[in-house]
């Protein structure tokens, strides 16, 4: 009896093992480590857009007062699963009938179909993969960023969003269901259509094993995926991130759904190249189109240490939500307020250090007044004394949606590096918000742009601003 006693009493004492857990649980762990700041880059650029296949070809297009926006057809629908019955019935039902598409053709300045899309190598792709593939190749070529170290390829990811992903398939799969013929769906069905597809692909191209991201945030996608890249690199989780927006939503169920959302403009069919007129009175909608935008961001000390080509460094991200409503921003520019401002904060910048604001406007009749009205309200010093340059790029290239953040981010980058402020098409009678001192360009202006933001704003209240500055 004492001797099971002893036995018990035994089992209660803990042993040194145990002794040492409890003493070491019992105190609070050590703070993570400390991060040191670290700066953040751009080093190359790529783009995809309705004014051409290149930076150079898009930017030479954009200044000079061009416009990528032309009359729709039957045959951009990509309805090649349905009879001509149903195509043409389909076209003749929709409202809007001009679209911002990407040229494409062997020739320099277009997107040629048989590289990137037509290979057996890319049955898994979409169109939507295939736009950041081009404009990233561009982009890691004009970055000088091709590393075949493989602590190189570890230190550098991708962050790579869209804001649809592949609609034309998924329409295509559900004629075969209708048609029953679903055993013959395409194994690579999934793949095409998923958004992270696109950051997927150019990892692996590349060989890149660093963070891996795809942000979702409708219109503001691209800045959102840009704003992210940046923050890994700042954060040391990669040394380099090639970062952007990609999309190809020119398919008929897209194009019917935002018509019936009443979002596109209805007017300009007869007359294509005058349809997207961000800030004129005349808006009514904005013009649906495709794209892509990539650049590559880099930590400051690893793009000198590497002699780089730097175009600017990226200076603030701010973020906000409308809280209010699913398409329409709340009349008295809140969120996009926020965004602004928790740009500049971040940033260390006074709202008067801001020479060019390439601004969301789409051509929507509130969305436009609503982001001037913003824009006012936080550079009010600026707007009054007239030496804030504004203006929307989207009259040249449509609303290129999830690619339209990351397009216009390069813009604004561009406008730093050569000096000069792209012009607002079509704006004949801008709106009364505007005034003598506070006016949208009407010409592309040479001016010296030490900083320029670019804002994007998306459906379910989605907000970003983006500012870089000159690094000169």
């Amino acid at each position: 009896m004492r001797m099971k006693n002893c036995s018990n009493l035994l089992k209660l004492i803990p042993s040194r093992l145990h002794l040492h857990r409890f003493l070491s649980t019992s105190q609070p762990f050590n703070p993570p480590p400390f991060l040191p700041q670290r700066r953040v880059v751009v080093t190359g650029i790529g783009m995809v857009t309705p004014l051409g296949c290149g930076v150079e070809t898009t930017w030479k297009r954009l200044i000079k007062g061009e416009c990528g926006i032309r009359a729709l057809t039957p045959e951009d629908l990509k309805m090649s699963a349905f009879d001509e019955s149903t195509r043409l019935h389909t076209f003749d039902q929709l409202t809007s009938k001009v679209a911002a598409l990407v040229p494409c053709g062997t020739n320099l300045g277009e997107f040629d179909e048989q590289l990137w899309l037509n290979s057996k190598d890319h049955r898994s792709m979409s169109r939507f993969i295939a736009y950041a593939l081009c404009a990233a190749d561009e982009a890691l070529r004009d970055a000088n960023w091709l590393p075949s170290e493989q602590e190189d390829k570890e230190k550098t990811g991708v962050s790579i969003g869209g804001g649809i992903g592949s609609i034309s398939d998924i329409l295509d799969a559900s004629q075969m269901i209708c048609e029953k013929r679903l055993r013959r769906l395409s194994p690579f069905f999934i793949p095409r259509i998923l958004i992270n597809m696109a950051a997927g692909h150019v990892s692996m191209k590349y060989g890149f094993q660093g963070p891996n991201h795809a942000a979702v945030t409708a219109c503001a996608t691209g800045a959102n995926s840009i704003g992210d890249a940046a923050r890994m690199i700042q954060f040391g989780d990669a040394d380099v991130m090639v970062a952007g927006g990609t999309e190809a939503s020119m398919d008929a169920l897209s194009i019917a759904g935002f018509c019936r959302l009443r979002a596109l403009t209805t007017k300009y069919n007869s007359s294509p190249q005058e349809s997207s007129r961000p800030f004129d009175c005349d808006r009514d909608g904005f013009v649906i189109g495709e794209g892509s935008g990539i650049l590559v961001l880099e930590e400051m000390e690893h793009a000198k240490n590497r002699g780089a080509n730097i175009y600017a460094e990226f200076r603030g991200y701010g973020m906000s939500g409308d809280a209010y409503h699913i398409t329409q921003p709340q009349s008295d520019g809140k969120g996009a307020i926020l965004a602004m401002t928790r740009a500049l904060q971040q940033s260390g910048f006074r709202p008067d250090q801001v020479d060019y604001i390439n601004a969301h406007a789409t051509s929507t009749p509130l969305g436009d007044m609503v982001e001037a009205k913003a824009i006012k309200s936080v550079f009010s010093n600026c707007v009054a004394s007239g030496d804030l340059a504004l203006s929307s790029t989207k009259g040249a290239i449509g609303h290129l949606l999830g690619a339209a953040g990351a397009v216009e981010a390069i813009f604004a980058i561009l406008a730093i590096h050569h000096g000069i402020a792209p012009l607002n098409l079509n704006l004949s009678k801008p709106d009364p918000i505007f005034s003598d001192g506070f006016m949208p360009l009407a010409v592309s202006t040479e001016m010296p742009i030490k900083a320029a933001m670019s804002n994007s704003f998306g459906f379910g209240g989605t907000n970003a601003s983006l500012l870089f500055a000159s690094t000169a």
